[in-house]
């Protein structure tokens, strides 16, 4: 079957769009994404494809996922999100967790982490997110912050709060967008959990993720925010 979807996924491809997407991912030298590949496949088509082959192996699903190509690594993450839904079975987010190194690049993160380490630990102990959540590789600490929005859509704001305190003055723009995107999220359940947490940092927090954070307040308000 490996051969089959491998197959689907290169006549998707279009070199055009490829060069496009190699562009928007930063994959140039010293960028986030640098060396990642890309065949140009627009998303869509790759859930499309993930549905066609969702009863894929792990062993196949591995061998996409430690691809250097990045759709192949984001339609193996696609797979896993359908298998996951219809069995919520740890050893997929064993699995997820085993190939943090391979989920490298925000989209990856973005359309995984949520949908699986998220959803499962809703009513679970969270220590291993405040771990992601400190670890020196980028793409885990998204991981972590990305995960809470789960727990956000089920109204619980504790977790995503006390690691977006972890991830104050995190270096790093796209974890920076993160958290401000998470907060954000909290506000249009709870704008006044969001203040409160606001009122607290909002002065030491990175421009971009307080930015982001306040994306939906009005005009007058974002001003305050921003007049620091």
């Amino acid at each position: 079957m490996l051969n089959l979807i491998t197959k689907d996924l290169e006549k998707a491809g279009d070199k055009e769009r490829a060069k496009n997407l190699s562009r928007f991912f930063k994959t140039g030298k010293g960028e986030y994404g640098e060396g990642d590949i890309f065949i140009g496949i627009i998303v869509p088509k790759q859930r499309e494809i993930a549905k066609k082959y969702s009863t894929l192996s792990l062993k196949d699903i591995q061998q996409l996922l430690s691809s250097k190509i990045h759709e192949y690594r984001l339609t193996a993450l696609l797979i896993l999100v359908l298998q996951f839904q219809k069995s919520n079975d740890k050893s997929i987010i064993d699995f997820y967790l085993k190939n943090t190194k391979y989920i490298n690049n925000w989209d990856l993160v973005d359309l995984s982490a949520h949908r699986l380490l998220g959803i499962y630990l809703i009513n679970k102990d969270k220590s291993i997110l405040y771990k992601l959540a400190r670890s020196k590789n980028i793409w885990e600490r998204r991981i972590a912050v990305i995960s809470t929005f789960a727990f956000i859509n089920k109204d619980k704001f504790e977790d995503s709060l006390k690691i977006s305190e972890i991830l104050l003055n995190d270096k790093q723009d796209l974890i920076q967008k993160a958290v401000g995107w998470m907060l954000r999220e909290i506000g249009k359940r709870d704008q006044k959990m969001e203040e409160k947490f606001l009122k607290k940092y909002y002065k030491q927090m990175p421009r971009t993720m307080l930015r982001y954070s306040i994306e939906r307040f009005s005009q007058e308000k974002r001003n305050l925010y921003l007049q620091r």
